[in-house]
C-alpha cells in the first residue's frame, strides 16, 4: 500500500510503498477514506514532540473495516468508523476512575511508536517502520487495536467524521465536557486552528453568549465569526483582556482556552478570565515548554487552571453523539474542511496549515 514516511526530522514526508501485516488477535485492518493534517503531526516532523524515525504519521482518521483479527467481537468488517488514538484499556485506576483520557496502559507505548505491547504492523523490505498514535493515517489501510474503532452511522461523510477523531473532540469536549461551559457565559478562545474553531463550536453549543475568537490570521478569525464566534480580535495588536473586561462589564470571561499551545498564551488566557474564572490548556506546547503564571493571583482571585487531554471525552460515547449533532445540523462541521488534497501532496497540506490558510485540511484515500 501507499503511506506518507517521515524519515528524518524535518522532513519532508515521502509517499513510498511499504507492507502492512494482518491484523493480528485484537486488531482490526482499516481501509481509510479521509485523514485530517494536524499540528500534532507537524510536531513530529520538527521535533517537537518525541517518536521513533521512519515512521508513518496520521492519527486523524476514518474508514471502513476490511478486516478483523481473532477474538474481535465489537466490530465487524463493512462498519464505518472513526479512529480514536487513545485506546483506554478500562481497567487502569485513571479508567476504573471514568477518566479513560488518562489511561496509564495506553500512554505508556504512545511514543514508543508501536502499537500497544510493543508490536509492529508497518515495515518495508524487512525494515521497520513505527507507527504515530496507534494509528499511522497517512496510509491507504492501517492496522489498528479494535478499541482504536469507534463505529459511526454509515450515512455520516467520512472525511468529516475524520476530523470528529482529534480536532473536533479535542476542542468541542474541552468546552463541553472539561470547562462545562454554561448558558449566557462569556468565553475567550485563543487560537481560531481546527481545534480552536471546535472550541467555538463547543462554547455556540452550550449557549455561551460571547465568544471572542483571538488568532492573528485574518482568515482565521473570519472563519471563527462564521461559525459561532461574537467578536474576534488579533492578539498582536489589540488586547483581548481588555475586550473580554468590555464585554463584562469589566470583569473578565468566565472561561478562557488556550488552545494554540504557544509559549506565553497561557498566561493571556489567565489575565483575561475574570476572579474565579476558569482557564483550560488544549494545545500542547514543545516538550520542555513552561508556564508563567502570577503566583499571588493564583491565591487571590481563585482562579482554575486546568488541562484538557483529548477533550476529556468517552471516544465510544462522545464521538457518535457529536456526529449526530452535526447529521442533525446542530454543528457546522463542513466549514472546517478547508481544502482536501491526494496523499501524495501531503506536505502541501502541511504548509497550508502552517500559513494560516486552512481550517483544516483533509487527505482524502
Amino acid at each position: 500500500m501507499r503511506a506518507a514516511v517521515l524519515r528524518e526530522t524535518g522532513g519532508p514526508l515521502t509517499v513510498e510503498d511499504v507492507e502492512l501485516a494482518a491484523p493480528g488477535p485484537g486488531e482490526v485492518t482499516v481501509r481509510l477514506a479521509a485523514s485530517g493534517v494536524c499540528h500534532s503531526d507537524w510536531n513530529v516532523v520538527t521535533g517537537a514532540t518525541s517518536n521513533p524515525l521512519p515512521a508513518v504519521l496520521g492519527h486523524e482518521g476514518a474508514g471502513v473495516i476490511e478486516a478483523v483479527g481473532a477474538g474481535v467481537t465489537d466490530v465487524a468488517e463493512g462498519d464505518h468508523v472513526i479512529l480514536s488514538w487513545l485506546p483506554s484499556c478500562g481497567s487502569c485506576f485513571y479508567c476504573v476512575e471514568g477518566r479513560g483520557v488518562l489511561c496509564e496502559v495506553a500512554m505508556a507505548d504512545m511514543f514508543a511508536g508501536t502499537l500497544p505491547g510493543g508490536s509492529l504492523a508497518l515495515s518495508q523490505n524487512g525494515e521497520p517502520l513505527y507507527h504515530y498514535s496507534y494509528l499511522s493515517a497517512f496510509a491507504e489501510r492501517c492496522v489498528v487495536p479494535a478499541g482504536c474503532c469507534v463505529p459511526i452511522r454509515r450515512d455520516a461523510p467520512l472525511e468529516v467524521a475524520a476530523l470528529v477523531g482529534c480536532a473536533v473532540m479535542t476542542g468541542l469536549g474541552a468546552a463541553v465536557l472539561r470547562a462545562r461551559v454554561a448558558p449566557g457565559s462569556a468565553a475567550v478562545v485563543f487560537g481560531a486552528g481546527g481545534v480552536g474553531l471546535s472550541a467555538i463550536l463547543g462554547c455556540k453549543l452550550a449557549g455561551a453568549r460571547s465568544i471572542v475568537a483571538a488568532d492573528p490570521v485574518a482568515f482565521k478569525r473570519e472563519t471563527a465569526l462564521r461559525l459561532g464566534a461574537t467578536h474576534a480580535a488579533d492578539p498582536t495588536g489589540e488586547d483581548v483582556a481588555a475586550l473580554a473586561r468590555e464585554l463584562t462589564g469589566g470583569r473578565g470571561a468566565d472561561y478562557a482556552f488556550d488552545t494554540a499551545g504557544a509559549p506565553g498564551v497561557v498566561a493571556q488566557a489567565y489575565d483575561a478570565v475574570r476572579r474565579g474564572g476558569t482557564i483550560v490548556a488544549v494545545g500542547l506546547p514543545p516538550e520542555g515548554a513552561t508556564a508563567d503564571l502570577p503566583a499571588p493571583a493564583l491565591v487571590r482571585e481563585e482562579k482554575v487552571v486546568t488541562g484538557s487531554f483529548y477533550g476529556s471525552c468517552r471516544p465510544h460515547v462522545d464521538m457518535p453523539l457529536v456526529v449526530d449533532l452535526y447529521m442533525e445540523g446542530r454543528l457546522d462541521l463542513d466549514a472546517l474542511v478547508s481544502r482536501t488534497y491526494p496523499l501524495e501532496l501531503v506536505n502541501e497540506a502541511f504548509a497550508a496549515m502552517n500559513a494560516g490558510e486552512v481550517a483544516r485540511a483533509v487527505i482524502r484515500f
